[in-house]
């Protein structure tokens, strides 16, 4: 059996080491238990294994990395090899947890929970009040370690990169088998069946249920194939889909008109929605660098698909990716309520985003395009090839 890789593990607890006195932060602790039931999404970046007691991983400004974890569990937390001490317990973790703290010259502990950032959310009420039980009467100060975990999910190591990078090159092979397989006929959910075979054969799963549109009858969201909406002739086809490999995904659109008889370009509705909707993409991927709120790059490309004559998304233009396909962080959304504080992030170096957007042409179907982006210290690149014209399918 192969020896499994933590090298990520150790690439995001450097960074981490590095955000707490960027942040000006005594220490980020993850505390968590039973995490095949209620799984904390920092643990993937400070572990890579689950956990069954509770266990408490720490990490100070200073570069010092403690486990205190379950008596079973110590082997398995060894074998990461990225903690300086490892500490096991039988009845409560209390007492190594205190006694471990008040070694550390701390008062600060950054915890788990935010209300703009599911990722940066993990900490449950039962195991925060649990905390909050071990340490009373204590110094201890618990603090909101959204940003800590905003900068640390942002900012891709070169582990994550590499694999983001590998995760998008075989969906691109994967779009270009289903643009093989569709035709006349077929239905929604056949595709997305054919779909699911490839990611099998791939030996990989989807990052989120893929989503098959084809005609001007199958609407835009996240509903799922329909048996009775078959592709035909003056269709687009839209597909939406992304997989997991080796724990990172990817995340892209892309779309192909059917040809009629006789058709010898692309209808003028259809291109004219194309170029509008990867308009407002360049417009976004323009002012998508280091320093620039998300908000603005959001800004950018809903201004554009306007002045192109085109309705308002109603969505954020583009999301971080990473262990998951909404991979928390800073937003290229708009200023709404229900993304909190998400959109006024600070865009950096190292961030992957998708950069998305759509429009319903009508009597033809859904023009939408989805391209990650890696942000780099001079702008992006494009990780993986854009869609820059419509495919055409013909019989």
């Amino acid at each position: 059996m192969p020896v499994k890789d933590y090298t990520i593990q150790h690439e995001k607890l450097a960074q981490a080491v590095q955000i707490l006195n960027e942040q000006n932060v005594d220490a980020w602790m993850t505390f968590v238990r039973e995490t095949r039931l209620t799984n904390d999404p920092a643990l993937g970046l400070v572990l890579g294994e689950d956990m069954t007691w509770h266990s408490a991983f720490i990490v100070t400004k200073t570069g010092k990395k403690i486990a205190i974890v379950g008596r079973y569990d110590g082997d398995i937390v060894k074998a990461v090899g990225a903690y300086d001490e490892v500490i096991g317990y039988d009845q409560s973790i209390k007492p190594a947890l205190l006694d471990a703290l008040g070694k550390l010259n701390i008062r600060q502990i950054a915890v788990n929970y935010s209300e703009s950032d599911a990722a940066a959310d993990g900490l449950n009420v039962g195991m925060y009040n649990s905390l909050k039980r071990y340490l009373e009467g204590t110094q201890y100060e618990l603090i909101s370690a959204e940003e800590v975990l905003n900068h640390l999910r942002g900012r891709k190591s070169p582990g994550e990169i590499a694999r983001i990078r590998s995760a998008v090159k075989l969906t691109e092979q994967i779009v270009e088998s289903i643009g093989d397989f569709i035709k006349p006929g077929l239905s929604e959910l056949q595709i997305s069946d054919y779909i699911h075979g490839l990611f099998k054969e791939n030996s990989v799963t989807p990052s989120f249920t893929p989503t098959v549109n084809t005609g001007p009858e199958s609407s835009m969201g996240h509903g799922g194939p329909k048996g009775d909406l078959k592709v035909a002739p003056g269709h687009v086809v839209h597909i939406d889909l992304g997989v997991v490999l080796k724990e990172y995904v990817s995340d892209i659109q892309r779309i192909w008109y059917v040809a009629k008889s006789g058709e010898t370009s692309v209808p003028e509705p259809v291109q004219k929605a194309f170029d509008a909707v990867r308009k407002a993409i360049l417009a976004a991927a323009a002012v998508l660098k280091p320093g620039v709120q998300g908000a603005v790059v959001d800004d950018a490309s809903r201004a554009s698909i306007i002045a192109s004559g085109y309705p308002e998304y109603k969505h954020a233009v583009g999301h971080h990716i990473g262990r998951t396909v909404h991979d928390g962080s800073t937003l290229l959304g708009p200023r709404w309520e229900r993304y909190g504080n998400s959109p006024y992030g600070i865009v950096e170096a190292g961030n992957i985003f998708t950069l998305e957007l759509g429009v319903m042409v009508e009597g033809y179907g859904i023009v939408s395009l989805e391209e990650d982006v890696l942000v780099t210290d001079n702008g992006l690149e494009w990780v993986g090839a854009p869609q820059t014209e419509v495919m055409v399918l013909r019989s």
